[in-house]
């Protein structure tokens, strides 16, 4: 389970969420036997959906994030509730690639720069909300950043970042995401450019033993900052059995009377790897119904 808190300067020019998801993504590493720069990427846009889950507003609301840049590891989804519980995929898990010229896990090739961030909120809505920009850099901060500023126009600074051991575990991995509201001043903006340009990476902050609450102060430490919300969200699963014969049913009659000469049909679930199997005479009920 991970820890998060949600804050806003006494002067309400500003909000900072910030989560230690090192939790949620050691679940997901330990699901999807994932390598390290894909521990890295899924890690790091798990984090991110947590954080814009948190702040929706309705109880069943959820975001999806969905990057696709043409890079080795495939797309990289993670969905979230509002809760800030989160889960995700990629597509190649295994993807290996050397270190980048930092000496730092290569997220941004494993991903790619030639797609496209997208992102789906569902708002109880007829129609969920989407927004698309062009993928900018790879390494998931810097296009969570871009999105705000070409979708939502809120000028944001997110950091994000994931440690992992040489044996593939999971050692840390957390973020913040800061955000500028109207009412902001040009002294704001100052104020924040002069906070933030000597941080340290967000893994050494939470490897040192600060909790969210004291890595929104140490960032902003010029602000006076007031506690919102504090939650514990989790790396979580809804598939069932219900859902998984629904999508079964939008293959068609004639693709599931084909299943049905199958001994067994095993459906595993993309975001936990929870497997269903259904017996030739489930998979006919389902053609005929």
């Amino acid at each position: 389970m991970g820890k998060a808190v949600r804050m806003i300067s006494s002067d309400g020019t500003l909000t900072v969420i910030a989560i230690d998801s090192s939790d949620i993504v050691a679940v997901m590493h330990d699901i999807h036997k994932t390598s390290k720069v894909a521990s890295a990427a899924l890690g790091r846009l798990l984090t991110a959906a947590s954080m814009m889950g948190a702040v929706l507003k309705g109880k069943d609301d959820s975001i999806t994030l969905i990057m696709d840049g043409a890079g080795p590891a495939g797309t990289v989804v993670a969905v979230s509730d509002s809760r800030g519980n989160v889960r995700g995929y990629i597509g190649n898990p295994d993807v290996e690639l050397p270190l980048n010229n930092k000496g730092k896990l290569d997220v941004s090739g494993a991903i790619g720069k030639d797609g496209t961030l997208k992102v789906l909120k569902d708002l109880g809505l007829k129609e969920p909300y989407r927004g698309l920009v062009p993928i900018v850099s790879g390494e998931v901060a810097e296009d969570i950043t871009s999105y705000f500023a070409v979708s939502e126009q809120i000028p944001t600074v997110c950091a994000l970042g994931v440690l992992v051991a040489p044996d593939k575990s999971v050692i840390v991995s957390g973020g913040f995401i800061i955000q500028l509201l109207p009412t902001a001043l040009d002294d704001t903006i100052d104020r924040l450019e002069e906070c933030i340009k000597d941080i340290k990476p967000i893994t050494t902050m939470l490897t040192d033993g600060l909790s969210p609450e004291e890595i929104c102060k140490t960032v902003l430490k010029s602000f006076d900052l007031e506690l919102l919300d504090e939650f514990y969200p989790e790396y979580r699963c809804n598939c069932s059995r219900d859902r998984v014969s629904k999508a079964l049913l939008t293959l068609g009659k004639e693709e599931l009377l084909k299943m049905a000469d199958d001994p067994i049909t095993e459906v595993s679930c993309q975001f936990c790897d929870k497997k269903y199997s259904f017996t030739p005479e489930e998979i006919s009920a389902l053609a005929e119904r």
